[in-house]
């Protein structure tokens, strides 16, 4: 996919020159500070798990889920990072959340980002299906069984906690950053069929596949955080384009990014903590169709670890730390429904995980109403873009960002190292290309926005990193 062009209309060109203005670059001279903490946000036995269209209770726990926030302060300027074991985070949640976390630490809200890794081995705890479940329990038993706990609330009160005990422990870093190349773990996902149609997953060996539809990242960004007085490495944010559906069952796990960290933890000591910032992989999974055999989840984390420990001894020093965060709203279009369509998706959710409706409908009943509950024509998509040098940038997206679009985000990036992380402050669904739109299938099926929304929000992170450089 071509980088997409920077729109030259006044309106825009007035906003970037504005934001130009308000950037004031931090001097190399005054110290970076980090902070890191760690907290577990496993959800009761017995919760509702998310990740498939069916009803799923947990069982137990495999691994702990867990929210991790690392707080970056420089002169005047702070920031957090917030990594949840959890498949999205609602708007609703994200937003007390980060507001709260202002109040008790002074981080300004739009300095904070808050991701989701995507586990399918979490807790589904908002949405359309979670909605549709929750409303069928109460019709049975008067109350729902399977949820005992506001998890919602609970979560908003472990971020806000974590991310104060983060910045409470801040103290002088050194940072290293740069990129890595892993291949053989990620898979494009979409294929060309001999019928003419594009199908996502069309199975191990299938005959009818023609070509794959798209491209994958194979890019590994690397930040290492080392404490300033030599004694370790306390931390690192890691940043791959794979999605997190390795595992299965109905055990709470944090699916390959356990392993990972359990693979450096053998290097850096029991107490190192890894920050996994999953990049766009809308499209993008552990699947390869041209063998029998399936990645297993260890076999992920451990190789991909692997690749991070080979390039430690390459990472570029941060020897001028330059602070500084940018975010804006996106309005992207959302599709629209009559309401013929609307009744026809509130009839046929309740056939949501029987055989009584194809799984591509079953989708589509779920999206329509799931977009109803947004109450509006546009959904507001925040960029966040985050410079910890000339030469390094994080940039936050939300929903599940086709590949494509991180891949024009990173070749237009002024900065040498880009980290793109999907699934920031909102779970909107899939953020497809234009292309992906016209050649159909689950992800665009499964999107809420209209056709050209990747499009702007890709524009619109291009114009912050270029802001900020």
């Amino acid at each position: 996919m071509k980088a997409p062009d920077i729109s030259t209309t006044a309106a825009v060109m007035t906003a970037a020159a504005a934001l130009l203005c308000q950037v004031v670059p931090v001097t190399g001279a005054t110290k970076l500070t980090a902070g890191t903490a760690v907290i577990d946000i496993t959800p009761p036995v017995d919760y509702r798990m998310s990740g498939y269209f069916r009803e799923r209770l947990s069982t137990g726990t495999l691994n702990p889920l867990n929210a991790k926030a690392v707080v970056l302060r420089q002169g005047d300027e702070r920031a957090a990072l917030v990594f949840c074991d959890i498949i999205g985070l609602s708007l609703d949640v994200s937003s007390r959340a980060r507001r709260q976390a202002a109040e008790k630490t002074g981080i300004p809200p739009e300095n904070i980002l808050i991701a989701a890794t995507h586990t399918h081995t979490g807790p589904l705890y908002f949405g359309a299906l979670r909605k549709h479940f929750h409303d069928v329990a109460v019709a049975k038993h008067g109350s729902d069984p399977y949820e005992k706990v506001d998890y919602p609330s609970e979560l908003v009160a472990k971020i806000v906690k974590v991310i104060a005990q983060a910045d409470a422990a801040a103290k002088p870093v050194r940072l290293e950053a740069g990129v890595a190349d892993q291949r053989g773990l990620s898979f494009n996902r979409r294929f060309h069929m001999k019928d003419g149609t594009v199908r996502f997953n069309p199975g191990i060996l299938n005959p009818d596949i023609v070509r794959v539809a798209g491209p994958i990242d194979p890019e590994v960004g690397i930040v290492l955080v080392r404490e300033a007085n030599g004694a370790g490495t306390a931390a690192a944010l890691v940043n791959f384009a794979l999605h997190l559906d390795t595992v299965g069952g109905t055990k709470y796990a944090a699916d390959y990014p356990f392993y990972v960290e359990q693979s450096l933890r053998e290097t850096f000591g029991h107490n190192f903590v890894l920050f996994f910032g999953t990049g766009t992989c809308g499209d993008i999974n552990h699947i390869d169709v041209t063998k029998r055999e399936r990645l297993k989840t260890d076999h992920i984390g451990r190789t991909l670890a692997g690749t991070v420990k080979a390039k430690i001894p390459d990472l570029k020093a941060i020897t001028e730390p330059t602070l500084a965060v940018r975010s804006e709203i996106v309005h992207a279009p959302l599709q629209r429904y009559g309401p013929d369509k609307l009744g026809w998706a509130r009839e046929n959710i309740k056939k949501v995980g029987t055989r009584e409706l194809s799984f591509l409908e079953q989708v589509e009943a779920y999206k329509i109403l799931a977009i109803e509950m947004r109450g509006a024509e546009t959904i507001p998509l925040e960029v966040q873009v985050f410079r910890l040098s000339r030469d390094v940038a994080v940039v936050g997206l939300p929903g599940e960002v086709f590949v494509d679009i991180g891949l024009a985000i990173k070749r237009a990036s002024p900065f040498q190292t880009t980290l793109v992380i999907e699934l920031c402050q909102d779970a909107p669904g899939y953020i497809p290309t234009k292309k992906a739109f016209a050649e159909g299938s689950y992800e665009t099926v499964n999107s809420r926005i209209a056709p050209g929304g990747g499009e702007m929000v890709a524009e619109t992170t291009i114009r912050l990193l270029k802001t900020l450089r």
